[in-house]
């Protein structure tokens, strides 16, 4: 099971081509289960996911996303992912919140990988909370305008070959024994 577990960690791609097709609630329910048991500092656990599949939702995100870097109307930063999950955190509840977020986001990644559910992570997601529309998102959640969002977890069945794995540095690890 372990070499299983370093071979998914290994082979995992971020993917920028989905079928429309939503994923199966059981992957989604597995894959949120991953992200709610990331690592954060003391156990304060300063995290919240929102999981969206709402269509009318997504694509305002989208937008927002956007808007935030300031791309065309034509451009497609979640590439067609009908599922994003939004890892936020609350500054007021730890110091570690955007570590805590960035294993969050790893957790879910890489569970997705495993369940065979393709992913992502797309950065401008802070910026698309600081926009009005974002914090009125945060209010109709039921959540506090204060959270910090840390990354959008696209999810979905990639359309499109499987990406090659990506030469890396040869001075990544540096040993000390």
């Amino acid at each position: 099971m372990a070499k299983e577990t370093v071979k998914d960690l290994v082979e995992r791609r971020s993917i920028r081509k989905y079928k429309p097709e939503q994923i199966k609630d059981e992957e989604l329910d597995m894959i949120l289960e991953a992200g709610v048991y990331a690592a954060s500092g003391m156990n304060k656990q300063p995290v919240t996911i929102v999981a969206v599949q709402d269509k009318e939702t997504r694509d305002l995100l989208e937008k927002l996303n956007k808007k935030a870097g300031n791309m065309p109307e034509e451009a497609a930063p979640f590439y067609g992912a009908p599922t994003v999950l939004v890892v936020l955190y609350d500054p007021e509840a730890s110091g570690t919140g955007i570590y805590d977020g960035g294993l969050t986001m790893g957790n879910l990644m890489n569970a997705a990988h495993a369940l065979d559910v393709d992913s992502c992570w797309i950065h401008r997601a802070k910026e698309t909370f600081e926009f009005p529309e974002g914090k009125e998102l945060l209010k109709k959640w039921g959540l506090k305008e204060t959270l910090v969002c840390v990354g959008n977890c696209i999810l979905g069945y990639r359309d499109c070959p499987y990406p090659e794995k990506p030469a890396k540095r040869s001075d990544i690890v540096v040993y000390v024994k």
